[in-house]
């Protein structure tokens, strides 16, 4: 069941691979903190998969460089490396079970989009985490959320999309397009050298 208790810090985890952050991102780990009632959000950005070289991911410490730029004004919202330092590749249950050891003090909250809720029966240890962990399942485009029934701990937020997505910025790059209100200002620069090659 899941514990939790007034004094705890509630923190969600927002994973994904970030390649690049951009200002979708960042305005949906906002607006689900208010929603969902949280006190933080963890942006936890993944690490590839040395098993599984992924065509077009910029290298881990770069994509989290630049995560930690953008969101350096964000004061309730933290970019975090912890699944670099976890056996890879890293299972979700087994990055939560992980942070519960290492932080006590916090009670963590998964975020996922509409598209893994969809299909959340077939994850590592998916009973396991429904009956340990609260989720917060967001929309994404293309993805219907149902949202009847739910398990108790599971909460839908309709947040609204932006229209932004990190393969488009990518291919933007390429083609010498600007970002200009996609990603963060602070990190225009650096996406724009960084991803200039990157498919």
């Amino acid at each position: 069941m899941c514990h939790f208790t007034p004094t705890m810090i509630k923190t969600g985890i927002f994973g994904g691979s970030f390649n690049p952050i951009h200002n979708g991102h960042i305005t949906l780990a906002r607006y689900i903190r208010e929603a969902a009632e949280l006190d933080e959000v963890w942006l936890m950005v993944s690490p590839q998969n040395p098993l599984k070289q992924q065509a077009g991911l910029l290298a881990d410490e770069l994509r989290l460089r630049i995560a930690l730029q953008a969101v350096e004004d964000e004061p309730h919202i933290t970019v975090s490396d912890y699944e670099f330092h976890l056996p890879r590749p890293s299972y979700t249950w087994n990055t939560l079970q992980s942070l519960r050891r290492d932080y006590p003090d916090r009670q963590f909250v998964l975020m996922i989009g509409g598209d893994n809720w969809q299909h959340f029966s077939r994850w590592y240890h998916a009973d396991d985490i429904l009956r340990n962990y609260p989720l917060v399942v967001y929309p994404r485009r293309g993805s219907d959320i149902i949202s009847s029934p739910l398990p108790p701990n599971v909460q839908i937020v309709e947040a609204d999309l932006l229209d932004i997505s990190s393969t488009d910025i990518r291919r933007r790059v390429r083609q010498g397009k600007s970002i200009t209100g996609m990603v963060p200002d602070c990190i225009i620069q650096a996406v724009t050298t960084h991803y200039a090659s990157i498919e």
